[in-house]
C-alpha cells in the first residue's frame, strides 16, 4: 500500500511550484518577527522621576534636591519611585535659601504623589509612560508581555484543532487578518486593561498563523525539502521580520504609532490567497478528493509533468483515512516507562528553551549600548544560527547537536557577569553568542522531538512539548525584570537552566538515520532510566530456545505482535 509521499513522488521535490509555495509560505510568518518583539519598545521603561509640582514657589536649588539620591547598580542616581516631603521642603526653603546649609537626608520621604516625570530623550511615549507602570505598578510591564504569551498558549491549544477541522489554508489566512486587525485596533487601547485584552488577541492570532504556515508547509512539501523549509524557510523569514523591528522603533518613537506602522504590511498578505494551495493531504483525509486531485494536477503542470491517468485507488484512500481517524489520548505519552521519561524530558527542554531565547530576546533593554543596535544584533544572529541548525541537521547527531548548542547558549552567559564595564561590548557579544545557541537549538528540538515521538502520538507529543514552550515565555519576562534587583541575575539564571537542559538532551536516544517508530513499542530505549523495552523481551523469549515457539504461537493468536509484555504476562507463557 502506498502512502500520500509514494503516490505523489511523480512531482519531483523540488519542482517550480515547490519553490513557489516554499517562498510564500516562508514570507507569510515575516510579520511574526516585529509583531511578537515589538513589546521590546512598546513596553520599555524610560528614566522617570517623581513630578514635583511648579506651584510650590521652589527655587531651582530646591527643586533639585526634592528627590532623594539613592544607590542602584553601583552608583548613585535619583530615586525613581520617592521623593521628600514636599510640605517639609516648602517650609526648610523659606528657612534656608540655600539647601545645602540643611540636613536634607533626615526629611521624610514619600511616594510620587502627584505621578512621574519621564525622560523623552528615546522615546515619546510607552505604554509604560501612558499607564504609569512602574513603582507599585511595575509587575504589569512584564505581565503585559506574559499576556501575549497567554495568548500564544491558547492559539497553541486551538490552532491545530481549527485547522484539523476547516483546513490549513483558511485558517492560515483567517489568523494573519486576526493578527492584523487587532494589532491595529491595540494602537487606539484607553487604557491598560484593553491593551493587555488585545495583545492577549494578537498572540492568540500570531502562533496559529504560524503553525497553520509550518503544517502546510511540511505537508505540500516533499520530504528532502521539509527540513530545509523548517530551518531555513521559516526561521530566516522570521527573522528578517524582527530586523525590520528596531528599524521601524527608531524612526518611529510613540507606542501607538509604532503598532500601527507594524500592522499595515497585513493587507498586502491578501493577494497570497490566489496562490497558496490547501493541503491535498488534509483534503483526501476528509473526502474531498476531487479537490485534491484539481491540485495535485496544477502541480503537475507548472512543474512540466504528467501525472497518471488515476492519482488513488480506492484501497489507498481508505487506508489514508484510517490512518488519520486512529486517535489516542493524552495519556499514553506516559503509558509506559520509556515514553513517560522522554515526554518529561522533553517539557523540561522546551520550557528552558524558551526562557532562554525569550529571555534573551526581551532583555534587549538591559544591555549596555544602543538598544536599536542590540535589537537588531539579536535578530541578524539568527540567520547564521538557522543556518547552522540546518548544517547540523543534515549532517551530525541530533542528541549531540542540541545538547551542544544549549551548552554553548548557557556557558558563555556565567561569563557576562565576569567583563569589566568599561568592556560592554564584549558583555553583549558574549549575550550574542548565548543567543546563537538557544537559537540552533529552538531549529533543532523541532525536529528531533518530531522524530523521537512514534506516528500514533507524534502531534499529540510535539504539541504538548510546545505547550511547555509557552509556559517558558509567559515565564520570560520575568526572568529578565530580575535585573531590577541584580543586574546580571538574568543571565545567571538563564546560563544555568540552559546548561542543564543540555545534560537532560544526552539521556534521549539518537534519531538520525533511524527509521521513525510507528507504535510506542517500537520507541528506542531511554539511558540510564532502567526502562526496559518491549523489542528487548522480545528479543529475549524469540531468542530462547524453549519459549520460542509458544510465543510465536501465542503472537499469532491474539495477533498481538507489537505487545509481548502482555502476551509474556498472560499466564500462558508460563508452560
Amino acid at each position: 500500500m502506498r502512502d500520500y509521499d509514494e503516490i505523489t513522488a511523480f512531482l519531483g521535490e523540488w519542482g517550480p511550484f515547490q519553490k513557489i509555495v516554499f517562498f510564500l509560505l516562508s514570507l507569510s510568518v515575516f510579520p511574526n518577527g516585529f509583531c511578537g518583539m515589538s513589546i521590546v519598545f512598546v513596553g520599555d521603561v524610560p528614566e522617570h522621576r517623581c513630578f514635583v509640582p511648579g506651584n510650590l514657589n521652589l527655587s531651582e536649588a530646591w527643586m533639585n534636591r526634592t528627590i532623594p539620591l539613592e544607590q542602584a547598580k553601583g552608583k548613585l542616581q535619583y530615586s525613581k519611585c520617592r521623593r521628600y516631603r514636599l510640605d517639609v521642603i516648602r517650609n526648610l526653603s523659606e528657612i534656608f535659601p540655600d539647601p545645602d546649609s540643611a540636613n536634607i537626608s533626615e526629611v521624610e520621604q514619600e511616594p510620587c504623589l502627584d505621578g512621574w516625570v519621564y525622560s523623552k530623550d528615546q522615546y515619546i511615549s510607552t505604554i509604560v509612560s501612558e499607564w504609569d507602570l512602574v513603582c507599585e505598578n511595575d509587575w504589569k510591564g512584564p505581565f503585559s508581555m506574559s499576556v501575549f504569551f497567554l495568548g500564544v498558549l491558547a492559539g497553541s491549544f486551538i490552532s491545530g484543532q481549527l485547522s484539523d477541522r476547516f483546513g490549513r489554508k483558511v485558517i492560515l489566512f483567517a489568523t494573519m487578518a486576526l493578527q492584523t486587525g487587532f494589532s491595529m485596533i491595540q494602537a487606539f487601547s484607553p487604557n491598560w486593561e484593553i491593551f493587555c485584552f488585545l495583545n492577549f488577541l494578537v498572540g492568540l492570532g500570531q502562533i496559529s498563523n504560524y503553525v497553520a504556515a509550518f503544517v502546510l508547509g511540511l505537508e505540500v512539501l516533499g520530504k528532502s525539502v521539509r527540513i530545509m523549509y523548517c530551518t531555513l524557510g521559516v526561521g530566516i523569514s522570521f527573522a528578517f521580520g524582527y530586523m525590520l523591528l528596531p528599524l521601524a522603533a527608531f524612526f518611529i518613537r510613540s507606542w501607538w504609532a509604532l503598532l500601527l506602522a507594524l500592522s499595515v504590511p497585513g493587507p498586502f498578505y491578501i493577494p497570497l490567497w490566489w496562490l497558496i494551495p490547501e493541503s491535498p493531504r488534509w483534503l483526501l483525509t476528509n473526502g474531498r478528493v476531487q479537490e485534491a486531485e484539481a491540485i495535485l494536477r496544477h502541480m503537475a503542470k507548472k512543474n512540466g509533468v504528467t501525472p497518471p491517468a488515476t492519482l488513488f485507488s480506492d484501497a489507498e484512500l481508505e487506508d489514508m483515512k484510517s490512518k488519520s481517524s486512529l486517535s489516542h489520548a493524552i495519556i499514553h505519552l506516559v503509558k509506559t516507562c520509556n515514553i513517560r521519561i522522554i515526554t518529561i524530558i522533553n517539557l523540561l527542554v522546551w520550557l528552558i528553551m524558551a526562557i532562554g531565547y525569550f529571555g534573551l530576546s526581551l532583555s534587549t533593554p538591559n544591555l549596555h549600548g544602543d538598544d536599536y543596535l542590540n535589537c537588531f544584533f539579536m535578530a541578524v544572529i539568527e540567520v547564521p544560527a538557522y543556518v547552522a541548525s540546518w548544517v547540523l541537521l543534515q549532517r551530525f547527531s541530533r542528541r549531540f547537536s542540541l545538547s551542544g548548542a544549549f551548552f554553548l547558549g548557557g556557558v558563555v552567559l556565567f561569563f557576562v557577569q565576569l567583563i569589566p564595564s568599561n568592556l560592554s561590548v564584549l558583555a553583549t557579544l558574549l549575550v550574542m553568542i548565548g543567543k546563537f545557541g538557544t537559537t540552533i537549538a529552538f531549529a533543532i528540538v523541532y525536529v528531533y522531538s518530531s522524530e523521537l515521538f512514534p506516528t500514533v502520538v507524534r502531534n499529540m507529543g510535539v504539541g504538548v512539548s510546545c505547550m511547555a514552550c509557552r509556559f517558558g515565555a509567559i515565564i520570560s519576562p520575568y526572568i529578565f525584570y530580575l535585573g531590577v534587583h541584580h543586574e546580571f541575575l538574568p543571565f545567571i539564571v538563564m546560563g544555568c537552566l540552559t546548561v542543564f537542559s543540555a545534560i537532560l538532551v544526552l539521556f534521549l536516544p539518537e534519531t538520525v538515520n533511524i527509521r521513525l517508530p510507528e507504535t510506542i513499542d517500537q520507541m528506542q530505549s531511554i539511558k540510564g532510566f532502567g526502562c526496559r523495552s518491549n523489542h528487548r523481551i522480545c528479543d529475549h523469549l524469540y531468542k530462547n530456545e524453549t519459549t520460542r515457539e509458544t510465543f510465536v504461537m501465542i503472537c499469532k493468536k491474539e495477533e498481538n505482535y507489537t505487545n509481548p509484555v502482555a502476551i509474556y504476562s498472560s499466564g500462558e507463557m508460563e508452560s
